[in-house]
């Protein structure tokens, strides 16, 4: 049985508790928290909520720590940190950071004998060893990846935090006629307006200047002013009623060529009714990979490229040559 614990409980936190739920081998032994533990209500019975401090003993009785926190600032403190202690895995996200944040882990965790995955998830994580096994497959090619139609928490965060609005979803649309050209294998040149449109739903504050939002949506960097952005204003009832889920998913397509004129069009898609849940299975899936990896003496910073997929999986070799193969 291997032992893990969760540190933070927040959507990621609770997705990861409820695959590990899903998982007979593996079994949650503490939730971790920056919160007054006794404010914590988890949903598994019997396991103990305890303060992130209980970690910086190195005591704690588990195999692997699983880390629910935010790429901006909490990852590249914590992953460091703690796989200096515990075996780590992460599902750290901003991609220009990734090799900094890779050696950061690598040197804490070879320096003490422990392993860590970072950048697990289904973007990074899944797409990329998607786009990996594309290119290996036809080198003479090209990939496209397309997020949506679901929501972006971190697109609905900047929406919210805008004056006046008091609740937000923005949802990431793939452009049709650009999904169909590349499954078409046309291989077409797309600026990142032509790729994705967004779409926001805000509930303002009474009295709120709409005007001035909706401008403030369409025209900010780095989230809304290279793409088609539509707003609409809604109440509070209707937030509720249709936009409480965090569905997401989204296409991986790579078209090559094996000899002129012979053209091959690979896919992966995923469609998620929650982005939290599925990104936790994926998680939880690679912490069984992690716990075996160090038992075996694998010691250092992993992404999952590093990761052959048996060890994935809570079945045995045979089992996999005899279904899976």
């Amino acid at each position: 049985m291997i032992k893990a614990g969760i540190l933070g409980y927040g959507n990621l936190g609770r997705g990861v508790e409820a695959a590990i739920k899903k998982n007979g081998d593996i079994e949650l032994c503490a939730v971790y928290t920056r919160r007054d533990p006794a404010s914590l209500t988890i949903a598994t019975e019997g396991v103990p909520v305890k303060s992130v401090a209980d970690l910086d003993g190195g005591e704690e009785d588990i195999d692997v720590l699983i880390i629910c926190g935010g790429s901006a600032t909490d990852l590249p403190e914590m992953t460091p940190k703690y796989a200096a202690l515990y075996n780590v895995i992460d599902s750290f996200d901003t991609h220009a950071n990734i090799p900094v944040h890779f050696e950061n882990v690598d040197k804490a965790a070879k320096s003490a004998g422990k392993a860590g995955i970072i950048s697990c998830g289904w973007d990074p994580g899944m797409f990329s060893l998607n786009r990996l096994y594309m290119s290996a497959i036809l080198p003479d090619g090209k990939d496209y990846t397309f997020w949506g139609k679901g929501v972006s928490q971190g697109h609905s965060d900047a929406v919210r935090r805008i004056d006046g609005v008091l609740d937000a979803r923005q949802y990431t649309i793939p452009v049709p006629s650009a999904l169909e050209k590349v499954r078409n294998g046309e291989n077409p040149e797309l600026t990142t307006r032509e790729k994705h449109t967004r779409e926001c739903f805000v509930v303002a504050e009474d009295g709120a200047d709409l005007e001035r939002i909706e401008n403030e949506i369409k025209t900010m960097p780095n989230y809304f002013s290279d793409y088609d952005t539509t707003v609409h204003f809604i109440s509070a009832e209707e937030m509720k009623r249709d936009h409480s889920g965090l569905p997401h998913g989204g296409s991986v397509i790579y078209s090559g060529e094996t000899s002129d004129g012979v053209n091959h069009v690979i896919e992966y898609s995923l469609k998620l009714d929650s982005n939290p849940e599925f990104t936790g299975s994926v998680i939880v899936a690679y912490a069984r990979a992690l716990a075996r990896l160090n038992a075996e003496g694998k010691t250092g910073a992993m992404t999952v490229f590093d990761i052959a997929p048996a060890y994935l999986s809570s079945k045995s070799g045979e089992e996999l040559r005899a279904h899976s193969l």
